[in-house]
């Protein structure tokens, strides 16, 4: 069964890499604060046109209630077989610091066999996995799917704002499958086909601090006057304690994980740690990402250090991230973590907290058919065994579907690997990780459906 699959697969990898261009041109990132909505709205519309040319039906772009769209589409199941859900979306991390890619971010470029571009790998990439293995089956099967299917990709994922959530949670009956396959994560390792078992769930919060009506020279008042800035970096050194872990009370973060394990100098290979700097925080590697909670500072809004002046500041702001162990309600977890804040503030300076989207933790049932026909996909296209692993991100739809459709297998996968650089500037997809990750995924509708009606 493989080899007819992996022929049609590899003869559609140019096509692929044309179609991922086409996709990444288009700067799909879901805040009109930084590029206009008009480029999600075409990315949505390429997104449904491509799914329509693969012969799925009934293709609508959801108005979804944070202002943004998916695209759905659907083929009815062959008689007895089962209907899977695939899972993706089009919107983007902005490209932070241009200047630090080495090509355009929003033009595809080919370098040292990878393919460079935002949203390359997290989640074109993985729109394309899907797109692959849907076009590799008509052309050794012909139009009929050995599944029914149907196709979610959302538009505001990355923003963490929970359109696709709300609209699943008011239209109950939209998304219900059999087998649910979440095209956004990816392999352990490159070459080692992974599935990811567990999630961290995600909560964020806006935290502003004011001390004074105006900024004030530096000479005539600093050393007395309040400095909102320095009240805030007080404020954020607190969420670490002197080993690196999160010291947020009422967050436990000596957790362990029993799983596959990471090395760590393969970790600081993969992280580009540089020589010499220490890793934060204690316990293995495997626990730190995938086991604990951990607290990043995602913004500070304060004045750059080109063009600042000689001033005492009157208010500071930052965008705090806090990664959610498994096992922890994110609605506890935010608000120890508003608590833990408010309790840390100098000076009794004024401080505001906007809180803003949050995501619960995962764990995913590996004991069913939908995992049975994935290793066995993947064994055949990779060559070596599935194995299992977390993941130190958040998917917050994956809980809503598990809510709505207890009886569904949720089976994440996807192009990504270490080395893709996802978030992060010169993001990239191996196209060799593609290639074996749409065969797979090929592969793995054809296996689950035998499995299913036998």
């Amino acid at each position: 069964m493989s080899q007819p699959l992996a022929d049609a697969v590899r003869s559609l990898m140019d096509r692929a890499r044309t179609d991922l261009a086409e996709l990444v041109a288009f700067p799909s990132v879901a805040d009109p604060r930084q590029f206009p909505v008009e480029e999600c709205e075409k990315a949505a519309r390429w997104v449904a046109d491509a799914f329509a040319a693969e012969g799925l039906t009934n293709v609508q772009l959801l108005d979804t209630p944070d202002g943004t769209r998916s695209v759905y589409a659907e083929l009815p199941s062959p008689e007895g077989a089962p209907t899977v859900l695939l899972y993706s979306h089009y919107d983007v991390q902005p490209p932070l610091d241009e200047d630090a890619w080495l090509s355009p971010a929003f033009e595809l470029t080919e370098r040292d066999g990878r393919w460079y571009g935002r949203g390359a790998a997290d989640c074109k990439g993985n729109i394309l996995m899907h797109l692959t293995a849907l076009r590799a089956l008509r052309q050794v099967y012909g139009d009929a799917y050995p599944v029914g299917l149907k196709i979610i990709v959302e538009g505001s994922e990355e923003q963490g704002t929970g359109g696709l959530e709300r609209y699943a949670e008011a239209h109950p009956e939209l998304l219900a499958a059999d087998a649910i396959i979440i095209g956004d994560t990816g392999n352990f390792a490159p070459g080692l086909p992974t599935v990811t078992a567990s999630l961290r769930g995600m909560t964020v919060v806006e935290v502003s601090l004011t001390t004074l009506a105006g900024n004030l020279h530096s000479g005539a008042f600093g050393g007395a006057a309040p400095d909102a800035l320095q009240s805030l970096i007080k404020v954020l050194a607190s969420l670490h304690d002197e080993h690196g872990d999160v010291a947020v009370a009422g967050l436990t973060a000596d957790q362990t994980w029993d799983g596959v394990q990471y090395p760590e100098e393969q970790f600081r290979a993969d992280a580009k740690v540089l020589d010499g700097v220490a890793l934060t925080g204690t316990g293995t590697i495997a626990d730190r990402l995938w086991a604990r909670p951990s607290v990043t500072v995602l913004g500070i809004d304060a004045p750059p250090v080109i063009g600042a002046t000689s001033s005492v500041q009157a208010a500071a702001k930052a965008l705090v991230s806090l990664r959610v162990a498994p096992g922890t309600d994110a609605a506890a977890a935010q608000d120890a973590l508003v608590a833990h804040l408010e309790a840390q503030v100098p000076l009794s300076a004024h401080l505001t907290i906007e809180r803003q989207g949050s995501g619960s933790p995962f764990n995913a049932d590996t004991t069913g058919p939908a995992y049975e026909a994935m290793g066995e996909a993947m064994a055949e296209a990779f060559g070596t065994p599935m194995v299992a692993s977390g993941e130190g991100g958040s998917i917050p739809l994956c809980n809503t579907l598990r809510t709505l459709y207890p009886q569904a297998e949720i089976v994440l996968i996807g192009v990504e690997e270490p080395t893709t650089q996802i978030h992060a500037v010169n993001e990239s997809v191996d196209p060799q990780e593609l290639e074996r990750m749409a065969l797979t995924e090929a592969l793995f509708l054809r296996r689950y459906a035998e499995l299913r009606s036998a």
